[in-house]
């Protein structure tokens, strides 16, 4: 059985993270945008599942006040199937609970019916459309989560660093 771990991203994840995204979506994010999220973002806050030491997830949110937004979230091709997609959504929503905030957002395109299915089992409303939001002007479902689990302040490591 493999060993799974969830832990913050580091520097040292970024390469792993990044060719997740560009393996995942149609238009990813750059490297150095990930690096940046990591190294400069105070409001951001990434996550990564590690199968036997080795990246196979990834998931982010931006704390806006007290709302989460979901930024990505994506398993590599060749892990999904597995629980892990589910596995580090629950933990960015615990994390977003233990760092206080009170609500998440995400935007997530009107075609992924297997995203969305995660989102509602987990708790997601749908609460509107972006039209046009992606590059090929496919609309994106706005996703909302009311309330957070039960916090716990004491486990948010970025509470602990700073």
């Amino acid at each position: 059985m493999p060993e799974i771990t969830v832990s913050p991203m580091t520097i040292d994840d970024v390469d792993a993270v990044h060719a997740i995204e560009a393996a995942t979506f149609p238009v990813p994010w750059s490297r150095e945008s990930f690096e940046k999220e990591v190294t400069e973002n105070k409001c951001a806050r990434y996550l990564v599942l590690k199968e036997d030491g080795d990246c196979v997830a990834y998931a982010g949110l931006w704390l806006v006040l007290d709302e989460g937004h979901v930024t990505n979230i994506a398993v590599r091709e060749d892990r999904r199937g597995l629980g892990y997609g589910e596995r580090i959504t629950r933990a960015l929503i615990q994390l977003a609970a233990d760092s206080g905030l009170s609500f998440l957002t995400l935007e997530c395109r009107r075609s992924n019916a297997r995203a969305q299915a995660l989102y509602h089992k987990l708790g997601f409303r749908d609460v509107g459309f972006r039209k046009r939001y992606y590059e090929n002007s496919e609309d994106a479902l706005i996703m909302y989560l009311q309330p957070l689990p039960e916090s716990h302040p004491e486990n948010d490591p970025w509470l602990q660093t700073e």
